[in-house]
C-alpha cells in the first residue's frame, strides 16, 4: 500500500521535489487510466514521465540481484 503525499499536496510541488516512490507510484496509476484522461491529466502524466527519464528511468546502476531489483517499488 502507498503511504505518501497525495496528488493534492504534490499537485502544488515542483516534480523534482517528488521521491522516486512518489514518481513511480503516479506514473503507474496514471499509465492504468491514460485512455479516460482530459488534457490536464494527459500533462501531468507526461511531466511525470519527463522527470522519470531526467533522473535516468530511475533504474539501479547495477544489474539486479538478490539484494535489490532493478526497479523502484512503492507498495
Amino acid at each position: 500500500m502507498y503511504v505518501g503525499r497525495d496528488m493534492t499536496e504534490l499537485s502544488m510541488m515542483s516534480k523534482k521535489e517528488w521521491t522516486d516512490k512518489e514518481l513511480a507510484y503516479f506514473h503507474r496509476n496514471l499509465q492504468q487510466v491514460v485512455p479516460y484522461l482530459n488534457a490536464e491529466g494527459v500533462t501531468i502524466h507526461m511531466e511525470i514521465v519527463k522527470e522519470i527519464m531526467s533522473r535516468g528511468s530511475m533504474s539501479q546502476e547495477d544489474e539486479a540481484s538478490y539484494e535489490h531489483g532493478s526497479r523502484v517499488h512503492f507498495e
